[in-house]
């Protein structure tokens, strides 16, 4: 028996509703049929899946009765057989050799670079200047993570990979797209292949270049490349990677531990703006335990209200969004079984607005994770990071990242939005502010 759902016949207008605007179609989804909803887009059969004590079944108990979504799957091609496209021993095999280097004690050093970097742009901003805070904060991240992957300066050589990036980021949120899957599946050229063609050829031509010199000796770069080299499977064959699959980790690296920060802390200014007496809390922490010396990551146990903000805002918009899985074979879940090849979804946007694990969900309330409701909520209730042998590596760093540069911007300025100016987060492969986010910069 299959779980309820708008009949097939309704496929195309299903279809329909998701291009208009996918966020919408799966609340109402979800309101209408509850914790599973069966549906087809187009021929294919898709499960949505809200309930916690099942998505924790799925990513975690039953795990390998799936394989990852069909959008990963296509970014093999740009990403390679890295951690976030891989599977099975393989996916095993190299989260067990990346893990250490993500260990609280291992990423301290990062927390300089980060601070500096959000220094840098505190004291480049001015009174009265209007800027889009999403685009500002992609520059911000990329800065960071072009330092502490590459070692390589926003000024200098990380412009131009960070443009290329940016280049495979968009032909990556472009892949859902029909015409662009057809163009792809077809090798019809096009501008933007040609595009992301140019930029994957950079990408790689520098990763590899790097890797080279790390390799013969010459290099004089303290970062977490390096540090792959080094790496090996202590728990398995103790060797370490190929230089092939070390080039596939650090795209994936620098595109996960980009955009998906930098959604968050757009996000964060947004709400901010929004609400001022969440923003005065926030002014009266950071004073009481930072007075006017910047931040390290010693002060983030301290620094409570910032970290209730962060998860506030990770609730409200988590960068990523959703999580896609194919069934391998019929799966029997709750008292329905799904058909092999179904598509089952988890997106935690949904989740984590469900008016029965969070009181008025609507509002922005830091607050509300006083009083341990971390500890009371079920472990699926709130996961921005995912979950399971496949939640997000760098989730420490992500901590670490955003908690320290709310604090050193937050500091000096705050961010008000234009007045006007429309706000709607647009669900691609992140949730991005669909029109930027226009904000002016006024001085504390």
């Amino acid at each position: 028996m299959r779980p309820p759902g708008p009949p097939a016949w309704e496929s195309a207008r299903t279809l329909q509703r998701f291009r208009r605007n996918r966020l919408e179609l799966f609340s109402s989804l979800a309101a209408e049929y509850g914790d599973l909803v069966y549906y087809y887009m187009g021929t294919q059969p898709i499960c949505l899946v809200t309930d916690p004590a099942l998505i924790k079944q799925i990513l975690t108990v039953d795990h390998r009765q799936f394989k990852k979504g069909r959008l990963l799957e296509l970014a093999k091609d740009m990403l390679g057989e890295g951690l976030l496209t891989s599977e099975g021993e393989f996916h095993a095999r190299q989260r067990r050799i990346i893990q250490p280097l993500f260990h609280r004690q291992m990423i301290r050093a990062y927390g300089e670079t980060m601070v500096e970097q959000g220094s840098r742009l505190r004291e480049r901003l001015q009174a009265g200047q209007v800027l889009d805070m999403a685009q500002t904060m992609m520059q911000l991240t990329l800065a960071i993570v072009g330092q502490t992957l590459f070692d390589a300066d926003v000024e200098g050589e990380a412009t131009e990979v960070g443009a290329a990036m940016h280049t495979v980021l968009d032909m990556i949120n472009l892949m859902g797209n029909p015409l662009a899957l057809l163009a792809r599946k077809l090798n019809i050229p096009n501008p933007t292949r040609q595009r992301f063609l140019a930029a994957k050829t950079l990408l790689d031509s520098t990763i590899d270049g790097i890797i080279a010199d790390h390799r013969s000796g010459k290099s004089t770069r303290h970062d977490l490349i390096g540090t792959l080299l080094e790496a090996r499977d202590t728990e398995g064959d103790g060797q370490g990677m190929s230089d092939l699959q070390i080039r596939h980790e650090a795209l994936t690296l620098f595109m996960a531990g980009h955009e998906t920060t930098a959604n968050a802390l757009a996000w964060t200014w947004y709400l901010l703006s929004e609400h001022p007496r969440v923003e005065a809390l926030l002014q009266r922490e950071l004073q009481a335990v930072l007075g006017d010396r910047p931040p390290t990551v010693d002060d983030l146990p301290h620094l409570v209200y910032t970290r209730q903000i962060m998860t506030e805002v990770m609730r409200l918009y988590p960068p990523a969004w959703i999580l896609g899985r194919r069934v391998l074979n019929d799966y029997a879940i709750g008292a329905y079984t799904l058909p092999a090849n179904c598509v089952v979804l988890i997106s935690q946007q949904i989740v984590h607005r469900s008016p029965r694990w969070f009181s008025d969900p609507e509002r922005f309330l830091p607050e509300r994770w006083n009083d341990d409701l971390r500890q009371q909520l079920p472990k699926f209730a709130y996961f921005p990071f995912g979950g399971g042998p496949r939640n997000c590596i760098g989730e420490a760093f992500a901590w670490m990242e955003g908690m320290l540069l709310i604090a050193t911007l937050a500091q000096k300025w705050r961010f008000r939005l234009v007045p006007g100016h429309p706000v709607e987060p647009e669900p691609l492969i992140t949730l991005r502010p669909k029109f930027g986010l226009q904000m002016r910069i006024e001085a504390f």
